[in-house]
């Protein structure tokens, strides 16, 4: 059984996706990876077996801590989580009413927390929104989730659901023939969106790194795809910015961190949406600490909980 150690030990941070679980032990005063291991989630297999292979690669990051001494274990899920940490949501992982926090609980204290927020802490203390006070952040990948920080600390909203940016359906009437047109944002604008319209028009990709490319080439397809995506994303995004005035906003995940034409195309729909003038040069910035920031940020969570020092902002590796 793993020694329960005093918060100066290294955190334990799990990032619990749809397609793979990262782990790593986590340095609390600087952010920094000391080690990390990745696998495969295999959803399919139902809730029990992914904790199952959580509790596992918690272990064996613990048994890699010196003298095996961790501080506790951050959890972030893709799912929504409360004020509380109890999870509301099943719609990848259905975890509710299992015993996550005593399958982890032999490592110390546990914290469950909303992925989004996790990496948005993350990118807050350590990343690309470090000396911002208020930014907006927004992971567009598989799914596409979004949270507003505020005085450096990610906004969970009243019931934890403050996160919800692209799965509800938005519809438009024409104001000349009526004719209804709907559909879902994280249809149109996430990765698995990009390439389902991509070869709807004919072309080849399974991934959305292929399309991005094939706009590169000049394949005009794959630009009137990413067109369209970016101007559905950044119309809604444009809309939280005006409600919120962020100092920035933050693009993380795969897709929204990825230079070029997607990047390229949000920050343009998302400053040409912005009312007043002065908001046009609104920073857009790519998230910088790519697909460590769940577990990076899910650790400091943790970490923070415990009533550790706070990190030293200007430290990562």
């Amino acid at each position: 059984m793993t020694t329960v150690a005093p918060p100066s030990c290294p955190v334990i941070g799990l990032d619990v996706g749809g397609t793979k679980i990262a782990g790593g032990l986590v340095d609390p005063a600087t952010g920094r990876i000391i080690a990390r291991r990745e696998e495969p989630t295999e959803a399919g297999q139902g809730g029990f077996a992914a904790l199952g292979r959580v509790e596992r690669m918690a272990r064996a990051l613990a048994a890699e801590a010196p003298g095996g001494r961790v501080a506790g274990v951050g959890l972030g899920v893709p799912e929504l989580v409360d004020r509380q940490g109890r999870l509301f949501s099943g719609y990848r992982i259905d975890w509710q009413g299992l015993p996550v926090v005593d399958r982890l609980s032999a490592h110390g204290r546990v914290r469950i927390e909303a992925d989004v927020r996790a990496a948005a802490l993350a990118e807050a203390r350590v990343g690309a929104g470090h000396g911002m006070t208020d930014f907006l952040f927004v992971i567009v990948g598989t799914g596409i989730s979004a949270v507003s920080v505020q005085n450096g600390v990610p906004y969970p909203g009243a019931r934890g659901a403050a996160l919800v940016l692209a799965n509800g359906t938005t519809r438009h009437r024409c104001g000349e023939c009526g004719a209804e047109t709907a559909y879902v944002l994280e249809d149109v604008a996430s990765g698995p969106g990009l390439v389902a319209a991509f070869r709807a028009a004919g072309g080849m990709a399974d991934r959305a790194e292929t399309v991005l490319e094939a706009a590169r080439s000049g394949d005009a397809r794959a630009t009137d795809v990413i067109a369209l995506a970016a101007l559905r994303l950044g119309q809604a995004l444009a809309l939280l910015v005006g409600a919120l005035d962020p100092e920035a906003v933050v693009l993380g995940g795969g897709l929204g961190s990825a230079p070029g034409p997607y990047f390229d195309a949000v920050a343009a729909e998302i400053r040409a949406g912005l009312w007043p003038d002065d908001s046009r040069s609104l920073p857009v910035l790519p998230a910088r600490l790519g697909p460590d920031a769940g577990l990076i940020g899910a650790a400091l969570g943790l970490a923070e909980s415990l009533n550790q020092e706070p990190v030293n902002r200007s430290m990562h590796a």
